[in-house]
């Protein structure tokens, strides 16, 4: 049971809930793969989302709840694109969303970064990643908006969700690394 202090701080917590959403048209979902072990092929979401909620501005105090549409992968090649679509990768016609939900966020090295842990869901297995964020600021845009941006990278190993699809090169090596970098630039619009 509550005591009334404990209430009043629960209510003057929720007033102080600031809701962000992500500016689709000032952002951008990315990864690279290391391809025949010499080069990095490159790849974005066009479709993502999310539900952020800070108390106050203190984005240290951040609730990320992610998700983006796996079919809506473009990787400039439309056979690559399949190919990855598939159930070799994500296999979108049973895995609608891939989704990543916050759940502990630390200062990094300077005022500016911060790590983020969470849970990142592909194919319906969760396990928990690291990524590292750097804080560009707040910024009011020419109508009025207030923003934030974000730089968010990370590395995870494909294989810890299933995405095992591989081929030996004769010379050594095989097609795909097992690390993806995730690169993503973030801008956030704050609710009124």
């Amino acid at each position: 049971m509550q005591t009334k202090g404990a209430t009043e701080t629960a209510t003057t917590e929720t007033l102080n809930k600031v809701k962000w959403i992500i500016d689709p048209s000032h952002s951008e979902i990315a990864f690279k793969i290391k391809h025949l072990m010499i080069t990095n092929v490159r790849g974005v979401f066009r479709e993502f989302d999310a539900s952020i909620y800070t108390t106050g501005e203190d984005f240290m105090t951040s609730e990320v709840d992610f998700f983006m549409n796996p079919a809506s992968v473009d990787t400039g090649d439309a056979k690559r694109d399949e190919h990855i679509k598939s159930a070799d990768f994500f296999d979108v016609e049973k895995h609608k969303q891939i989704s990543f939900v916050g759940d502990t966020i630390e200062k990094g090295g300077n005022e500016k970064s911060y790590v983020l842990y969470g849970n990142l869901t592909i194919k319906g297995i969760s396990k928990q990643i690291k990524l590292n964020v750097e804080f560009g600021g707040v910024m009011k845009d020419p109508q009025g908006n207030e923003k934030a941006g974000f730089t968010i990278t990370g590395k995870i190993n494909r294989k810890d969700w299933g995405l095992n699809w591989n081929f030996l090169l004769e010379t050594g090596g095989v097609v795909l690394s097992d690390d993806v970098n995730i690169i993503c630039e973030v801008q956030l619009v704050k609710q009124k």
